[in-house]
């Protein structure tokens, strides 16, 4: 069983390198073979540079880079991490260290007890309504980010019954056939994006699982979302209530 990581970035030079050191760690510990595979939007701040250096260190078998001309959004970040990935699973986690690598083996362990196609990392459940007896948490965000992401969510589960309850978060672990099957099928890109390959996963009858996280915002650079991602996930939201 081998796990391929995708990691989209976008000016994420400082966290890089800390967020490959965190990924080898746990899968190192953990005895699951892995691969990195890093998609870069012709970063202007030495991000390439970067991935370069890593993947010098550590093989081409461990690290394999994917260099974009232009910012082209998540969702085709993630189809181009995937036509090179050779893993039998998929993880999705923001570069930014927002998500911390060392929930993986959860997800890992949820996936198998369950049998799932789909592990999602929920920063909102409830106590004990994952199984596992506790809730997850976001940390470091102002009035206005966790407001936006509750929002966010409250609406999209009024309208879309995804059945999770975190449709907004990005740290997910997929079974291959599941992401390929979803992926090519979701139209939305940026914020909108994770929301919509839940509600189309659904959809085709794959199934999920819950693990519970701790969401950190970033200490290095800048948070992505800005009034533009928030009008295009309004009309991504819009458009699957009319078509699902």
């Amino acid at each position: 069983m081998i796990y391929s990581v995708i990691l989209p970035t976008y000016n994420e030079r400082e966290n890089l390198p800390i967020i490959f050191y965190l990924l080898d760690k746990t899968f190192t510990e953990h005895k699951l073979p892995y691969e990195v595979i890093i998609v870069d939007d012709a970063s202007p701040d030495g991000t390439l540079q970067v991935a370069k250096k890593i993947q010098s260190s550590y093989g081409q078998d461990r690290v394999q880079i994917v260099s974009r001309p232009g910012k082209l959004g998540l969702g085709t970040a993630y189809m181009a991490g995937l036509k090179v990935a050779k893993g039998d699973r998929i993880v999705l986690l923001d570069a930014d260290l927002s998500h911390h690598p060392k929930f993986i083996p959860q997800m890992i362990q949820r996936m198998n007890d369950r049998g799932v196609d789909i592990v999602t990392g929920t920063r909102y459940a409830a106590t004990g309504t994952t199984g596992t007896g506790g809730g997850g948490g976001v940390y470091g965000w102002d009035t206005y980010r966790k407001v936006t992401s509750r929002t966010a969510n409250f609406l999209a589960d009024f309208l879309l019954n995804p059945g999770v309850s975190d449709l907004t978060g990005s740290f997910r672990l997929y079974e291959r056939n599941a992401i390929d099957t979803v992926l090519p099928k979701v139209e939305s890109k940026g914020y909108a994006f994770q929301m919509e390959i839940v509600v189309r996963a659904r959809q085709l009858g794959f199934t999920f699982a819950e693990v519970p996280i701790t969401f950190v915002d970033r200490i290095y650079g800048e948070s992505k979302l800005g009034t533009n991602e928030i009008i295009q996930y309004l009309k991504g939201l819009l458009r699957l209530f009319l078509t699902t």
